[in-house]
């Protein structure tokens, strides 16, 4: 009766698995009994490994045999703002040439990695035809040219991605053999490659003959895509193209199916084209406009549906209004870092800065916002206890305190962030970078007690003892990824805090208060499995030049199967790990 039971089990479960993607659900499952540690080893087809260097293909092999899909990061954040070194690491080859051990893979995503012609070509052999998702996210050290053995190949994409990634271009032939072999294309993208030898002529082709869905390219003027707009019949989204003051856009007409858009050096007299879509408009990308505060008003009061507003501080606290009062069912919000107010024609008071505010208006306004990333000139404890009031579905926070003003007049912004993450306890990600007496030792405390459900945690300019980091060490049980730059403790406190973390998985730490006695007490956090890298400050300045004086000393930490990486640089210092 018992096997029958057990037999029974087994079978709702194998019906059951499918149907669960969530990593953790499926740690939680493998953890049960042998028997589902297998189904979860045989059924998984999705797998992210954060830090390349965290184990070996044929360790992933051994675990999960039949993936069909694989995203795999490289460098840590902090790459993306020239914060390290650019020979770090990160190299994609290692797993390119294992990937025969995946006959099922058909879908890679690489993300902050360096890439070769001669990586790209080995993709292209060993799938090819198979490949139906490439991504090349933020990767570097590639060409036309190995982009050119995966257009030739691979003639079933689906997903075609080369986001923000430095390419170097030797011509177009790369793009035109992707229009001539493809059929099946829904997604394209190599927004912010800079890439200059692409036909629009291959654009309109791809029209013709791919579902495309998505569409994201470089800063061609519109004036040449009325063609391709007209075609692309299934467009839903469409990022770049640009306009110029001496051009006259009377003849094109925006796909009236567009959901998403992002035009470059979009301009206040432009926004009629907008008009006619704006209530199907679900997302909006304004960070590469050209828009004033009065344009960002006229156009988002019309945005009752949108869902997604990426733009720049320029909106100022006037536009937050708008906003508010528009867009209920907003999503995410996310402004970045702008122009000045003295560069801004057309602003009118509240104009070009975001305060407390714009944010009291948000979290009045849009209360059913899960993310919002922003930078602010000036931040009230008020404006935080607002959100956690309102925003329970908030799971992404995170400010950044601009220098602007000589004095905040409500600094430390200890309660506001108590109360904060006590109104929003599902927030997973939490990012505050403030300035000195921004937060307190007691502020640190109160995010280690109430932030039990944060997973990335990242710090610049908080705190002000030792004392507050080992307070927060002390919660956060759910913490894996920790980064913290510019503050004041010392190398005992952050070795100690990283034993404390007890789900902790990765450190990165930019700027500390170094010791004579900095190694021995680092060496406090030497344990096995947990590779230590020390980059001292002056080796190397934003572009990866030797000899600079101004960079602070790094600490990289993380949890590895691998053993201690070989293809570090002479910059970088790796502590000698203890036997397992």
């Amino acid at each position: 009766m018992a096997n029958n039971r057990r037999t029974m089990t087994d079978e709702i479960i194998e019906c059951i698995l499918p149907y669960i993607q969530d990593p953790r659900d499926r740690a939680s499952i493998s953890s049960v009994c042998r028997r589902w540690y297998e189904l979860d080893m045989w059924t998984r087809r999705h797998v992210t490994i954060a830090m390349c260097y965290a184990t070996t293909p044929q360790r992933l092999h051994n675990r999960f045999p039949n993936l069909e899909s694989l995203k795999l990061k490289g460098k840590p954040r902090a790459a993306m703002f020239n914060l390290i070194p650019e020979d770090w690491g990160g190299y994609v080859s290692p797993w390119v040439q294992m990937l025969a051990l995946f006959p099922r893979l058909n879908s890679i995503h690489f993300r902050r990695m360096i890439v070769t012609d001669l990586d790209l070509d080995t993709i292209a052999t060993v799938k090819g035809p198979a490949l139906l998702s490439f991504k090349l996210d933020k990767c570097s050290g590639f060409s036309t040219h190995g982009l050119l053995s995966i257009t030739r190949t691979c003639r079933n994409l689906k997903t075609l991605l080369l986001e923000d990634s430095t390419i170097t271009e030797t011509n177009g032939e790369w793009f035109h053999q992707l229009a001539l072999n493809n059929a099946v294309l829904e997604t394209l993208n190599f927004y912010m490659t800079f890439l200059e030898q692409i036909k629009v002529e291959d654009l309109e082709l791809l029209a013709t003959k791919c579902p495309l869905k998505s569409v994201k390219i470089g800063d061609t003027d519109l004036v040449h895509l009325g063609n391709f707009l007209r075609t692309a019949l299934t467009l839903q989204e469409f990022c770049g193209g640009s306009f110029s003051e001496n051009e006259s856009y009377t003849n094109i007409e925006v796909p009236p199916q567009l959901t998403s858009v992002g035009f470059m050096y979009f301009q206040k007299n432009h926004l009629p084209m907008l008009f006619p879509i704006a209530q199907s408009l679900r997302r909006l990308d304004l960070i590469y406009a050209s828009l004033c505060c009065d344009g960002h008003c006229d156009l988002i009061r019309r945005l009752h549906n949108l869902e997604v507003l990426e733009t720049t501080n320029v909106i100022g606290d006037e536009g937050l209004e708008i906003v508010a009062t528009s867009c209920k069912s907003l999503k995410r919000l996310r402004i970045e870092r702008g122009a000045d107010d003295a560069d801004i024609q057309g602003v009118g008071e509240g104009s070009g800065t975001i305060t407390h505010r714009g944010l009291i208006a948000i979290a009045e306004g849009c209360r059913e916002l899960e993310y919002i990333a922003v930078y602010v000139t000036d931040i009230t404890n008020e404006a935080f206890t607002r959100m956690g009031a309102n925003l329970k579905n908030l799971n992404d926070f995170r400010i950044v305190l601009l220098d602007k003003e000589a004095t905040i007049p409500d600094l430390p912004l200890d309660n506001g962030v108590r109360a904060l993450l006590e109104g929003c306890q599902d927030i997973r990600r939490f990012a505050l970078y403030l300035r000195q007496g921004g937060l307190t030792d007691a502020g640190l405390g109160y995010i280690g007690q109430f932030g039990q459900n944060i997973r990335w945690l990242l710090l610049g300019f908080v705190g002000e003892t030792d004392a507050g980091l080992l307070e927060l060490s002390k919660g956060c049980r759910s913490l894996r990824k920790l980064e913290i730059r510019a503050c004041c403790f010392t190398e005992r406190a952050l070795a100690i805090a990283a034993t404390q973390f007890v789900s902790l998985r990765y450190m990165w730490v930019q700027g500390y208060r170094a010791s004579h006695m900095g190694i021995v007490d680092l060496l406090q956090m030497v344990r096995p499995y947990w590779n230590i890298e020390l980059i001292p400050g002056g080796q190397y300045d934003a572009n990866g030049d030797i000899g600079a004086q101004s960079i602070p000393s790094h600490i990289i930490a993380y949890y590895s199967l691998a053993g201690q990486r070989k293809d570090h640089p002479e910059t970088v210092y790796p502590l000698a790990l203890p036997e397992p």
